[in-house]
């Protein structure tokens, strides 16, 4: 009988190893084959994000921007990978300008009455703000303003960071994401640092062939170009089947962006605005 036993117990332990081999080697190889060949389908990756990112969308149609940039935000944080991560951040970026470009009133937003003999531009220098960004929050077509008016004011910290491989332009906001705008063509030589620390210098704005300033009836509609302090680097507008180049020059070298791209993004940056450039 103890011949019996230990024939037994030969089968559990080799019967055991063999197991344990075919499930971690042979099984997942014959798995991995069957899915190549289609001879079984190959599980779908659960959606776990969608009902959020659908949420949020939602929030947005109704109007309830705050409620749908916290919920956007929320979720890039707890999906950092998920597959709605890109159509995410495009969202979001559309809620902030949303909130920034109107009168709809946040926490962060001041409320300002103009008083006698005050200007757009000193009132921004007071706020630290900027002229362009009081009258896109105020939905102001000019700089005239009226004693008692009331005026909406933001005070953004923003910051630019160009991902060159990835041909994208992220604005950031305290150091939050905000909102990002892709490039379009890209005229730099080839030999790049791989990393540039710079910051704005000015934003340039052309109607007809030639400069315009701010505030004047010809800068509505006219092509912007932002010059870093970094040589031979201009973010440009590209024209389009709606924009017409109105530079009246060939672009510049730098990232070309598309023309209402660049009439936003003149509008958030000022001299102070640093920029970040990475491969």
């Amino acid at each position: 009988m103890k011949w019996l036993f230990v024939l037994l117990l030969a089968v559990v332990v080799f019967g055991g190893a063999a197991l344990v081999s075919y499930n971690l080697f042979v099984k997942p190889e014959r798995t991995m084959r069957a899915e190549k060949s289609g001879e079984i389908p190959v599980e779908p990756v659960p959606d776990i994000s969608l009902p959020e990112f659908q949420a949020a969308a939602k929030l947005r149609q109704e109007g309830r921007l705050t409620e749908a940039r916290d919920a956007l935000m929320l979720l890039l944080q707890k999906y950092p990978s998920g597959l709605h991560l890109e159509e995410a951040k495009d969202l979001l970026g559309a809620v902030n300008i949303d909130i920034l470009f109107t009168d709809y009133h946040t926490p962060e937003k001041q409320t300002y009455i103009v008083r006698s003999g005050e200007v757009l531009a000193r009132i921004a220098a007071k706020l630290k703000t900027t002229p362009e960004l009081i009258m896109h929050t105020n939905g102001l077509n000019n700089t005239m303003l009226r004693v008692g008016q009331v005026l909406q004011i933001s005070h953004p910290d923003f910051s630019i960071f160009i991902q060159r491989k990835a041909q994208t332009v992220v604005v950031l906001n305290h150091g939050q994401f905000f909102k990002r705008y892709r490039v379009k063509t890209v005229r730099l030589s080839a030999k790049q640092p791989p990393r540039i620390n710079t910051r704005v210098a000015e934003v340039l704005a052309f109607r007809g062939g030639k400069r315009v300033g701010f505030g004047t009836k010809e800068y509505t509609g006219s092509t912007r170009w932002i010059r870093l302090n970094q040589p031979g680097y201009f973010l440009f507008a590209e024209a389009d089947s709606t924009h017409r180049d109105e530079s009246g020059q060939s672009p510049p070298s730098g990232l070309g962006l598309a023309a209402s791209d660049m009439e936003e993004l003149s509008s958030l940056v000022s001299s102070k605005t640093a920029v970040t450039i990475t491969d």
